[in-house]
């Protein structure tokens, strides 16, 4: 059976370059991954960044589109290239240079989800990993290639939001000593993927909402915003990870009491988000 890439939310009135997307919120687990994982349900989902989707979903509301994934993490990783194959886990792939990712299990097709707990026994064969690819990971990045160069197209420029959530125990020693730890961390590769302008308005929609926020440190971006963000062509990439246990109880993976709550909290970010893609809020493209 055929799985669907993702889900697609178009806003009634395309009013901003901004596309939200989430590649890692994906939750159609295939029974064939789950009859031949050694994973139970609930460890099978722990890389999964769960429910981010929801968080989101007021995008279309405020003039922008939400791309996400319905494949889910553990099947086929949309953060990663295409290329990025793991010879520990599929059959008849050569070992090339050293790639840290791939290394440590978290290739397109991981190998293992949090913790390092492997997904599989064995290997599985080339085929089944090209088709995963094929049938998963190529239609969407189709499709955020399109919303991007849409975007483009009618504003002349394009902001793509890549929105992601990170374990709360990631971020328990990123505030150094003295200092409170971030709530969302905002990552551009260092400047590489999006313009300071740029930034700096998705950080100031965060802190307006009271929330604390870090840059590149410990999430930098990975795949997507390397490959989307280029600031000298007005097109821009930032990666957005949120701190989980703002919404959800991890060791559950399910919503806790305050999940409607952040969700609203953060419908006023996607709002202000949303509204330095308009026309009106200035030419994009004047740093």
């Amino acid at each position: 059976m055929r799985m669907a890439a993702f889900d697609l939310t178009r806003p009634a009135m395309h009013t901003s370059c901004i596309v939200f997307a989430s590649p890692h919120s994906g939750r159609d687990y295939p029974h064939s991954l789950l009859a031949r994982s050694g994973l139970d349900a609930r460890q099978i989902r722990s890389s999964e960044d769960a429910f981010v989707d929801r968080l989101f979903d007021k995008a279309p509301a405020h003039g922008a589109p939400l791309l996400a994934a319905r494949a889910p993490r553990a099947w086929v990783d949309l953060n990663r290239a295409a290329d990025e194959l793991d010879p520990a886990l599929i059959e008849g792939v050569a070992r090339r240079g050293h790639n840290p990712r791939v290394a440590s299990g978290l290739g397109v097709i991981p190998r293992v989800v949090a913790g390092g707990r492997a997904i599989y026994d064995g290997k599985i064969g080339l085929d089944e990993a090209r088709q995963r690819i094929e049938s998963c990971w190529m239609p969407y990045h189709a499709a955020l290639q399109a919303l991007l160069a849409e975007s483009h197209a009618r504003f002349g420029e394009s902001v793509l939001v890549d929105c992601h959530s990170m374990p709360h125990e990631a971020i328990e020693l990123a505030g150094g000593p003295g200092r409170r730890r971030p709530h969302v961390v905002l990552g551009d590769r260092f400047g590489a993927a999006a313009s300071p302008r740029i930034m700096a308005g998705i950080e100031a929609a965060f802190t307006s909402a009271g929330l604390r926020v870090a840059r590149n440190t410990p999430f930098a971006g990975a795949y997507v915003t390397q490959a989307y963000g280029r600031p000298s062509r007005r097109q821009h990439a930032v990666q957005v990870e949120i701190d989980r246990s703002l919404y959800m109880d991890e060791a559950r993976i399910a919503p806790h009491a305050g999940f409607d709550a952040f969700r609203a909290q953060l419908g006023e970010v996607i709002a202000r988000i949303a509204a330095l893609g308009r026309p009106e809020a200035g030419q994009l493209a004047a740093e």
